[in-house]
């Protein structure tokens, strides 16, 4: 049983289709623009919790961006080239010496009309990070990354679940929103270990063994 949770590879990407906006319409409208469009302001800066759904919208936007054959690069920790479209994950997370690259990617992208995104835990303002660089991070758009509702958490896992091929009772998604864990990555994840978990006993997903799969992830910590 416990194997079952180690095993989980899901076989889906972060699109901006399979992304549920919630109250982020506005931040996914114009990410859309903006990679339709090269005129107009091309860099972001959005932050949030964990969980709230920032790498899905920066990994979307790359995947989108690849398909209409720009060159593109998601990157975390390390600052990548100049290209078309870049997306750069968990900024605090980044050393003094990256910092110093960003600032310049930063400038560089801005001069030759490239797309930047950048996410991060707090505000611009909020930062631990270079004054310079929390400086131009302010400058573009600035986007709060807002949580999804336990309305809304329940579409994605509903819609995530059809798209897999399966129908998830609503029993099992309250179920799962009432004890698993807030954050929608963990709760996607407990879903295709119960998914893998049905699968191999041959039974539809139900709330007897999702709870199998949670004693499992316990077991594991």
């Amino acid at each position: 049983m416990s194997q079952l949770l180690l095993d989980i590879t899901p076989d889906w990407w972060p699109t901006l289709d399979n992304f549920v906006a919630g109250g982020n319409l506005e931040l996914l409208s114009g990410l859309r623009h903006a990679l339709q469009n090269q005129n107009g302001e091309r860099m972001f800066y959005i932050w949030g919790e964990h969980g709230c759904g920032k790498s899905h919208l920066l990994q979307a936007v790359i995947g989108a961006a690849q398909a209409s054959e720009h060159r593109a690069v998601f990157a975390r920790r390390s600052v990548p080239d100049v290209c078309s479209v870049v997306a750069m994950d968990d900024v605090e997370k980044l050393s003094d010496h990256a910092q110093i690259d960003l600032f310049n990617l930063y400038n560089q992208m801005r001069d030759s009309g490239g797309m930047l995104l950048v996410s991060g835990k707090e505000a611009p303002q909020h930062l631990s990070v270079r004054k310079d660089l929390r400086t131009r991070l302010g400058w573009g758009l600035v986007y709060q990354l807002r949580g999804l509702s336990d309305e809304e958490k329940a579409i994605a896992l509903e819609r995530h679940a059809k798209i897999k091929g399966y129908r998830l009772p609503k029993e099992v998604t309250q179920y799962l929103l009432r004890h698993g864990r807030r954050d929608l990555p963990s709760l996607m994840g407990m879903l295709d270990a119960l998914d893998a978990h049905s699968l191999s006993l041959h039974r539809p997903p139900s709330v007897p063994l999702l709870k199998q799969i949670m004693q499992a992830e316990l077991e594991l910590k």
